[in-house]
């Protein structure tokens, strides 16, 4: 493969036209600032500003907060609150739990992956403990026949390890330039990481380092999930992926939030609302309008009884895709390439968990990220068929078991009857138009059922009507009803963690080009994930802005 250090992310730019210095509306309220959208990032910038002090309103179009980051109970007359979309917690800094004195639990998973694999007609598997040890040497030995894979693997996860430590303190500071964020990296002895993950596909890394396809395929993944990319890609936006995945609060541990992802959300909402911000559900922006001096905002949304109602305020913050953005600016849009997902989001309740072929205990298997013909030749087939409008098959798909991990989101019902769990299950490259949402159920299905001593249907349990417990959400759910264009889980996809160009040294990636409009969502540089990073750092913007016209006014400049 060919290094490159092509991959530059566009920034959310929104041109203004001329016009003059506008009058403001009569009858608007007036806030320090407005937030658009209220999932989990808008929520972190809505606590960090009323804490501060600042008047602060969040809108928000459905009628409660948390956007992709919530619980629900899909199933009727069943007690179980899932992670209905995001599901899994890496990048939330610890840094902003304590300052925000949220009340959450990240919990590790004793599993880090078990991969099942048929080889020579005999079923056997890849185990990965969150910590490798004796177990998952051992496995690495049986799978491939040797110790050079799992040698392998320590080094790379070691490199990429020292490479999450020097990356993951500057999330929350500034931007710094690509040669700064270098420099940092080859201090804390992450050099080889970085040239790996900066400047050539990471396919070319994972091929070098490792010979069996399994354990490639293994690797790969954190590259692919939510991105449509492939191991090759010379635009290089499967190693952003791949390097927030690896780089979550300097370990890149991915944990379960203990009550469900809905518990983040309802910690942020505590804070926010505890700080004095002033939240409302059920309201529509349809429209925001800067003045052309950059020191006031009208923003205009529908109410609950659809009557038409202004807010003004010095400054905007965009929760929302930076897609939806421009088009809440009037800017249209026409013509900007539109963000698209790759994603099939399953959400399961069992009576039982169900037996493997390969003979390991479904509740060591499952306590992880249980991959599905993840292998990298098949990641690579499946990346071209679903190009060619074609669901790949065997569709290439990870699931894991929440309960293991936190039975505290079932009711008291269910947690009578200790064989009950939970399944999730997300697939890789499943665009739209390659099949009928059936169609890409029933294959992510079929898939895991090839593993299964016992079919999955016969595990599921029945919620109040007889029907099985399995809900089911593609790219065009997402887009419906979260407003995620193109079903796209970052937004867009995600960027470099440095300021690509001089004149973004020193800002905090939120700019928009429009000096009071911020983006504080996963589309902001580094965005993406359930994290709160977003949130902070346009929270940081306007902070540091009027600090600096405070400084102005007080020396009469």
């Amino acid at each position: 493969m060919i290094g490159t250090r092509q991959g530059r992310t566009p920034e959310v730019t929104v041109a203004l036209p001329e016009r003059a210095e506008r009058t403001p509306r009569p009858g608007a309220s007036r806030h320090d600032v407005v937030v658009v959208g209220g999932g989990h990032n808008a929520l972190v910038a809505a606590a960090f500003l009323a804490r501060a002090g600042m008047r602060v309103t969040l809108l928000e179009r459905l009628d409660a907060v948390g956007g992709a980051a919530v619980s629900a109970s899909p199933f009727a007359g069943v007690d179980a609150r899932l992670s209905r979309y995001s599901y899994l917690v890496s990048l939330l800094p610890y840094t902003i739990v304590r300052n925000l004195e949220l009340v959450v639990e990240l919990r590790s998973r004793p599993v880090s992956s078990y991969t099942p694999v048929r080889r020579s007609g005999a079923d056997t598997g890849l185990l990965v403990e969150r910590r490798p040890g004796a177990a998952t040497q051992d496995s690495f030995r049986k799978l491939t026949g040797g110790e050079a894979e799992y040698r392998a693997w320590t080094r790379f996860y070691e490199q990429l390890g020292k490479l999450a430590r020097a990356l993951s303190p500057t999330l929350l500071n500034p931007l710094l330039g690509r040669g700064q964020l270098e420099a940092l990296a080859r201090e804390e002895g992450a050099g080889q990481a970085w040239e790996w993950v900066f400047e050539q596909p990471i396919g070319a890394a994972v091929e070098r380092f490792f010979g069996d396809d399994t354990v490639r395929g293994v690797v790969l993944t954190d590259a692919l999930i939510g991105t449509d990319s492939w191991a090759g890609d010379a635009s290089l936006k499967q190693n952003r992926c791949f390097l927030y995945h690896v780089m979550g609060n300097g370990s890149g541990e991915w944990r379960v939030p203990i009550g469900g992802m809905g518990s983040v959300t309802e910690a942020l909402h505590r804070s926010a609302v505890d700080a004095g911000a002033r939240i409302l559900t059920g309201v529509e922006v349809t429209h925001i309008e800067p003045d052309a001096g950059g020191g006031r905002a009208e923003v205009t949304y529908r109410d609950r009884e659809g009557a038409e109602q202004v807010v003004q305020a010095g400054y905007v913050l965009a929760g929302v895709a930076p897609a939806v953005l421009t088009r809440l600016l009037g800017r249209g849009g026409a013509g900007a390439p539109q963000p698209q997902g790759t994603q099939l989001k399953i959400n399961m309740l069992l009576d039982h968990l169900p037996p493997l072929k390969s003979g390991a205990d479904p509740h060591v298997a499952f306590a992880g990220t249980f991959h599905i013909d993840e292998g990298a030749a098949h990641l690579s087939q499946a990346y071209k068929d679903s190009h060619a409008g074609r669901l790949p098959d065997p569709l290439p798909s990870e699931v894991y078991c929440h309960t293991l991990t936190d039975r505290s989101i079932l009711g008291k019902d269910l947690l009578k009857r200790p064989d009950v769990q939970t399944l999730t299950l997300f697939s890789l490259h499943t665009l739209p138009g390659g099949a009928t949402k059936e169609e890409m159920v029933r294959a992510a299905v079929a898939g895991l059922d090839a593993y299964l001593e016992e079919p999955l249907a016969d595990c599921l349990l029945r919620d109040a009507h007889g029907e099985p417990c399995l809900e089911a959400k593609t790219t065009e759910d997402l887009q419906e009803e979260l407003a995620m264009p193109g079903g796209h889980i970052f937004h867009r996809d995600l960027s470099w963690p440095y300021a690509e160009r001089a004149d973004q040294v020193g800002k905090w990636g939120v700019e928009t080009g429009i000096d009071n409009v911020l983006i504080c969502g996963a589309g902001a540089r580094r965005g993406g994930g359930v994290s709160g990073i977003p949130g902070h750092n346009a929270a940081r913007a306007v902070l540091d802005r009027v600090a600096d016209a405070g400084r102005r006014r007080s020396s009469g400049i």
